[in-house]
């Protein structure tokens, strides 16, 4: 099994800066894509971003614009299994718990096509 532990959330006020660490553990095999996704209160979860093992980084459309910006970003540490996701001028609006998202292989079934795994969410709260 693969465990992801999500980590940096807080309560903040508008205009500070986050950076949530996602640290995946286990039985793995191989890490592919990792990504962020979101939950605000009574509403879907949603994609923040994604980056593949290799660096390459996707937004949503939601957030594309304000990556282009600088307000949210993607990095991942391939040596310490860690994806990343800075997020700069937080406004109300990002308020959510914020879950991470890898796809890895595990070592009992590396034959195996890779599987989504989540983490249990880290809440931000971003007051006014």
């Amino acid at each position: 099994q693969v465990q992801l532990v999500e980590s940096g959330g807080g309560l903040v006020q508008a205009g500070g800066s986050l950076r949530l660490s996602c640290a995946a553990s286990g039985s793995i095999f191989s890490l592919n894509a990792m990504g962020w996704y979101r939950q605000a209160p009574g509403k879907q979860r949603e994609l923040v971003a994604t980056i593949t093992s290799r660096g390459r980084a996707d937004y949503a459309d939601s957030v594309n614009a304000d990556s282009v910006k600088g307000r949210f970003s993607i990095s991942r540490d391939n040596a310490k299994n860690t994806v990343y996701l800075q997020i700069n001028s937080l406004k109300p609006e990002d308020t959510a718990v914020y879950y991470c998202n890898a796809w890895a292989v595990t070592s009992q079934d590396k034959l195996r096509p890779d599987k989504p795994y989540w983490g249990q969410g880290t809440q931000v709260t971003v007051s006014s």
